[in-house]
């Protein structure tokens, strides 16, 4: 049973490790706008308004 607690821990802390690489990666390189989709998603780099329609729900 020792022998697998210790591969899992090796697989935990070698997966913490590929997880702080990205997130480094992603927030602190020049790649990251063209790595991270979430700019596109969110409409960041589109500089055209939109139309915009209110609408009120009257709850009487």
């Amino acid at each position: 049973m020792k022998r697998i607690e210790r591969i899992l821990l090796k697989i935990v802390i070698v997966q913490f490790l590929f997880l702080l690489l990205a997130q480094c990666l992603l927030l602190y390189t020049p790649l990251a706008p063209y790595v991270n989709k979430v700019y596109e998603y969110e409409g960041v780099t589109k500089q055209e308004k939109t139309k915009t329609i209110e609408t009120t729900v009257d709850h009487r």
